[in-house]
């Protein structure tokens, strides 16, 4: 069974994680396969934004904990190597040029969580379980964190980590960290559709928009006002010699 489908519907691909029986659980393979799909994907002349999801009742349940607990005794280096393959799949979203925005049902816990958060938007179920519960296991929600801190307040980031209960769509809403909540059917259409649109755009006025915004936030205001001052004069010389 392949662990990752990918279909696509005009210049949207759609990316399903295929774990159904596992809540879409993440293991090296479907990790890998992630990293490699959304490569893939921006460099796909005709594919134009991507929506990632997940197949059966849940969006991903995080790490596949069965396939950690075997890393551990018998390849020790193996367990950085896994760690190192989670935080470049993580990084992936923001160094691709093309958005991705995520549709969210059932349980998105731990990595599954951070997958939702890194894309850059997310359409979410009324009824989803979102959230961190590492801490109720002893563990600690460690790559997933750098992309909460940065898209949360702090005190609400600290309170979805430590308190390591989920939330629903309407509160993942009001915390900013769900573009829109629609019933569970509606989720995957809905996502399809803001992304269908954002394709309809110039991929290299979307692409640059995207890497002008992944980059003035970790700016200071005067620097993201230089960046933004350059990638203007750039953008008037492209279209001045599209005109042309």
């Amino acid at each position: 069974m392949n662990e990752l489908l990918v279909e696509d519907r005009g210049a949207v691909r759609i990316l399903t994680m295929n774990r159904p029986e596992k809540h879409n659980a993440l293991n090296t393979a479907l990790t890998q396969s992630l990293v490699d799909a959304l490569r893939d994907a921006d460099t796909a002349t005709d594919v134009h934004a991507v929506v990632l999801t997940g197949a059966g009742k849940s969006f991903c349940a995080g790490a596949d904990t069965t396939e950690f607990s075997a890393l551990v005794p018998e390849a020790p280096h193996a367990v950085g190597e896994r760690a190192q393959l989670t935080a470049n799949l993580h990084l992936a979203f923001s160094r691709m040029a093309k958005p991705v925005i995520a549709a969210v049902r059932g349980n998105a816990l731990g990595g599954g969580a951070g997958l939702a958060i890194a894309c850059d938007m997310a359409v979410m179920s009324a009824t989803v379980r979102f959230g961190y519960p590492e801490l109720k296991h002893g563990i600690v929600a460690a790559v997933v964190m750098s992309n909460l801190v940065r898209q949360m307040g702090r005190k609400h980031a600290f309170e979805l980590l430590a308190m390591a209960e989920p939330i629903d769509g309407a509160r993942a809403l009001a915390l900013g960290i769900a573009n829109r909540v629609e019933p569970d059917d509606k989720v995957v259409d809905a996502a399809v559709e803001m992304a269908t649109r954002v394709a309809s755009w110039s991929p290299i006025a979307v692409a640059t928009t995207k890497r002008l915004f992944h980059r003035v936030a970790d700016l200071t205001l005067a620097e993201g006002l230089d960046a933004g001052r350059d990638t203007n004069i750039l953008m008037r010389g492209f279209r001045a010699k599209a005109a042309q």
